[in-house]
């Protein structure tokens, strides 16, 4: 569920004259992750090319390759910069026109039909009822593309838009936050944050002297954000965890004042080179004052503090234990008043009984009650793919099978309360959530694999649990011969309807067919959405399909993987879909289009649908 840390760290000061040379840069810092994309899940160059120079400079002085930006010199980070994209930096880049809302001032309301979040509502079901829809599913094949939005200079279009009061929250990749017009597109605002944002965004109503419209979200360095919903003002910005490698993914939950921020840690990629230390770093769950930002408890997923174990192959010091990642928005049980969330691996030595667990936390004191394991003895960072040294890989060696996605609470009809959880492994599980967890089903729908299973997120409608498929692979994986590395046309796919009380499968729709697109894959690595009737999900190949809830049929297909104009005046492109679902609100369903990882399809571009594009 991660990006390899896309330039691989350098032991020695290279010449001024390699600095002057982009692609003996290329190959020594960054070769070793970008040119095995599928692998390391770092982006391919060819999706490197559509950043600015200007960013790639960034991220490697401040952002996400800050640590490996270290190690070289301005004028080396320009020369990789402008190699890297083919552009010089200080060219004049294609610019957003200006396409301010006309009431761009007016007072923001909540009301009205929204998608609030990662899940919908607090239980992370990903479905929305009939009257927030706004549709019914015998309009559903009318779809028709409104508008289009262009997130400049990124590759990847990895938020997921919220809909509240009639206005589209959505972080772009370009380290900006937007506030569109959800019917025309049209801007109220947008902010610069720190890092690239990829979390879902919450708003809810705060109370201090009055009640003020807050947006929260955190960024790729850990810093958690509160922002005026009605002006894009700043709030607070609070680092929420102090290891370098520490970053927010899943979505910030909202509940009686207090922001609940999932934390990651991203050392598996370090890990890569033998030099490295691996890892110090655990997930953690941080409950925040939603006025103030002030931390009112943190707990990690792990309570030990790392330590140091043994010394690799190269003779570094290696630290443990490590990982058990929260990747997802963590789930709300009110009722119990309970937080739940889900884990990842570890990332070295020893494994711990909280990786690849949901975990239950006392909302008001952030005590952990209990912890469900689904796989024991997953240790696994990125030296254990094949490359030049595995002289970190832990000796469990994976399998790498997280529980990237948030796990669903339903109450089924008879009253029973289920925890649904989706795996990597390719395996879905109902826990018993008045029972500390108690496995009910389990059900295999896939192999899994590191980037195979059940990836971002299943939905549910209370009866059943719809659960995507990615179970992507590759073909030509000849690393060092300068192959091109390529997507299997034949590989992963298929969604999959399962009884919420029994795991019983009730309906399969069977994956898509890439037909004669090139460097093709029909798995379905995105989240899922639900309304009445139908599921949404996005493919890899770029389409973005209605699947009807009696039995699985497609109602609907459009191909996202195309050139878009946009109501911001720039040429977008859509490509694959992974992580972020689509959102439907208010008589429309937005979904954005573009992931650059892994060797995944770029794009950069936010979409609007409504029946007859009205």
């Amino acid at each position: 569920m991660r990006t390899c840390s896309a330039l691989f760290l350098a032991l020695t000061a290279l010449s001024p004259l390699l600095a002057q040379d982009g692609a003996a840069l290329y190959k020594d810092r960054c070769a070793m992750c970008h040119d095995r994309s599928a692998e390391t899940r770092a982006p391919a160059p060819t999706a490197l090319r559509q950043m600015s120079p200007e960013n790639v400079v960034r991220a490697l002085e401040s952002g996400l390759m800050k640590d490996q930006g270290a190690s070289l010199s301005a004028a080396q980070r320009n020369t990789l910069a402008e190699f890297l994209t083919g552009k010089t930096i200080g060219q004049p880049a294609p610019q957003a026109k200006p396409n301010t809302c006309p009431n761009a001032n007016a007072a923001f309301s909540p009301s009205g039909p929204g998608w609030n979040g990662w899940g919908v509502d607090l239980s992370n079901a990903r479905f929305q009822s009939a009257a927030q829809a706004g549709l019914d599913a015998a309009q559903i094949p009318r779809l028709k593309l409104k508008w289009a939005f262009a997130f400049p200079n990124t590759f990847a279009a990895n938020g997921q838009p919220t809909v509240v009061g009639g206005r589209i929250f959505v972080p772009g990749a370009n380290r900006r936050v937007y506030a569109l017009d959800a019917r025309s597109g049209c801007e109220y605002w947008s902010i610069e944050t720190q890092a690239p944002v990829r979390t879902a965004i919450t708003v809810a109503g705060v109370r201090g002297e009055r009640v003020r419209q807050v947006a929260f979200f955190g960024d790729q360095r850990a810093n958690a954000y509160a922002v005026d919903a009605s002006s894009g003002e700043l709030l607070w910005k609070v680092h929420v965890e102090d290891h370098p490698q520490a970053k927010i993914v899943g979505a910030p939950q909202y509940s009686d004042a207090r922001v609940y921020v999932p934390v990651t840690d991203a050392e598996e990629g370090p890990a890569m080179s033998p030099k490295f230390e691996c890892c110090t770093g655990r997930g953690a769950l941080v409950a925040l004052d939603a006025l103030t930002g002030k931390q009112i408890w943190k707990t990690y997923t792990i309570d030990e503090k790392a330590h140091p174990t043994t010394k690799n192959s190269a003779g570094t010091q290696m630290w443990g234990p490590s990982g058990a990642s929260i990747w997802s928005a963590p789930t709300i049980d009110l009722e119990r008043k309970i937080i739940y969330a889900a884990t990842g691996d570890n990332f070295s030595s020893p494994a711990t009984k909280t990786s690849d667990a949901v975990l239950a936390f006392d909302m008001q004191t952030g005590k952990l009650l209990w912890s469900k394991q689904i796989t024991e003895q997953d240790v696994f960072n990125m030296a254990c793919v094949p490359g030049p040294s595995k002289a970190s890989c832990p000796e469990e060696n994976g399998p790498d099978l997280d529980l990237g996605a948030s796990p669903i609470l339903v109450k089924a009809a008879n009253g029973k309360r289920v925890l649904l959880v989706s795996q990597k492994s390719g395996v879905a599980t109902g826990l018993d959530a008045d029972h500390d967890g108690s496995v009910l089903w389990q059900t295999r729908v896939g192999h899994g694999s590191p980037l195979g299973g059940i990836q971002w997120g299943s939905a549910s409608d209370g009866k059943n649990m719809y659960v995507p498929l990615s179970d992507i692979t590759f073909i030509d994986m000849e690393f060092g011969t300068g192959k091109k590395l390529l997507l299997n046309p034949k590989g992963g796919g298929g969604l999959f309807a399962l009884d919420v009380l029994t795991g019983k499968n009730v309906w399969t729709a069977p994956p898509a067919s890439c037909g004669d697109r090139p460097n093709c894959s029909p798995a379905q690595s995105a989240a899922v959405s639900a309304m009445p009737g139908v599921v949404f999900s996005g493919a890899v190949d770029g389409h973005l399909r209605g699947y009807s809830t009696r039995n699985g049929a497609v109602i609907w297909d459009f191909d996202t993987a195309q050139e878009f104009n946009t109501v911001n005046g720039l040429t977008a492109k859509g490509g694959s879909m992974d992580g972020p679902g689509p959102v439907i609100a208010g008589g429309m369903l937005y979904v954005c289009s573009g992931y650059g990882a892994w060797g995944g399809m770029p794009g950069n571009v936010l979409l609007a649908f409504s029946p007859d594009g009205k």
